[in-house]
């Protein structure tokens, strides 16, 4: 199986973010994917690097998935932030249009907090340019299915699945999953995204709503009590023509690995129900117990398990990494995805 990961991924690199209102270090930065691809090399992969961190047909897929005014914010809101008085060095909000804003802003300070909507995706000058280098990874890994390979993998970080339309949160900046998906549509009639990260894929919930030529599913930590808390819960089942076409099965914090596969086994069956014609991984790691961001207690083993009935879908698929942060166990888990998925 062909693995892509770009180097300018390395571009985005924010030292800290906010929890609990305390600035504290990052766990979203070029360390995992150093992780990743040490599991990667542990299940005997290596890794391919994209012929471009961006083209012309990468934007064309992007405004696809992403507002027009939200690809352009990314791209020229470090450089009016940086014009202002007194900013700081980093992109980020300290208003948000909660409840609903009706009126789009000018103003930098006002388009960074309709846009980025939690404090977890702080900017740089270069953020955006790694960004793109990670959609690039997930789009070279989804024309690789798209020509005819079984299976492929996109080590992508900044990760995607939080990022909405027009707006970024929980560490993402563009929905590579949702991308992974637009590029199989190009071929396939009906494609399906199964989402097993720790945290609900609330973007790629918002990316596909209103459609159904491409179900949604995610099973997750329950939002009542955790990222992303807004969306995640079983009463979500699509709009207009998407009703029906997406499916959360929320799980008790502290969850294990049997209950985890259990809902796994359930997340399949509506799966094979909608009768897709490709399906598109997004893997979370971060299911896991000793994860920094851990809510639920998956072990390690339950990953080979995870692989082993995603394989045995037998659809050509696009493996797009999502969460999983740097711990002793993030290589060795990604392995252990690897070793039952190719099993």
């Amino acid at each position: 199986m062909k693995c892509f990961y770009h180097l300018d991924q390395e571009f985005h690199a924010p030292p800290t973010f906010l929890l609990r209102g305390q600035p504290v270090p990052s766990p979203e930065g070029p360390v995992r994917a150093e992780l990743l691809t040490q599991g990667l090399a542990n299940a005997g992969l290596t890794l391919t690097a994209p012929r471009e961190a961006d083209s012309p047909t990468l934007r064309k897929r992007l405004e696809k998935i992403h507002t027009p005014r939200y690809l352009t914010f990314l791209d020229t809101i470090y450089a009016r932030w940086q014009a202002l008085p007194d900013a700081a060095e980093f992109v980020a909000p300290n208003i948000h249009p909660c409840g609903g804003g009706h009126h789009y802003p000018r103003h930098p300070i006002g388009q960074a907090g309709w846009h980025l909507h939690d404090m977890a995706c702080p900017l740089s000058a270069t953020s955006f340019q790694g960004a793109l280098a990670s959609a690039a990874s997930a789009e070279a890994a989804a024309e690789e299915v798209l020509n005819g390979a079984p299976a492929a993998y996109a080590l992508c970080r900044p990760p995607g699945h939080h990022a909405g339309p027009e707006r970024a949160g929980g560490f993402c900046l563009l929905n590579n999953s949702a991308l992974a998906a637009t590029v199989l549509r190009e071929r396939f009639a009906k494609v399906a995204i199964i989402d097993v990260d720790l945290h609900h894929g609330n973007g790629t919930q918002d990316i596909f709503y209103h459609r159904r030529d491409v179900w949604t599913g995610s099973l997750h930590a329950d939002p009542s009590d955790f990222y992303p808390f807004f969306w995640g819960g079983a009463d979500e089942e699509g709009f207009d023509e998407g009703v029906g076409a997406n499916v959360n099965l929320p799980l008790p914090v502290g969850s294990d690995e049997v209950v985890y596969l259990d809902a796994l086994a359930v997340l399949i069956d509506h799966l094979q129900r909608y009768e897709p014609d490709a399906v598109v991984v997004a893997l979370g790691l971060d299911a896991h117990k000793d994860d920094p961001l851990a809510g639920l207690t998956v072990e390690t083993e339950a990953f080979i398990e995870v692989g082993k009935r995603l394989a045995a879908l037998a659809l050509p698929m696009v493996i797009v990494q999502e969460g999983g942060y740097p711990t002793e166990h993030l290589s060795a888990n990604l392995a252990a995805f690897m070793q039952g998925f190719t099993a």
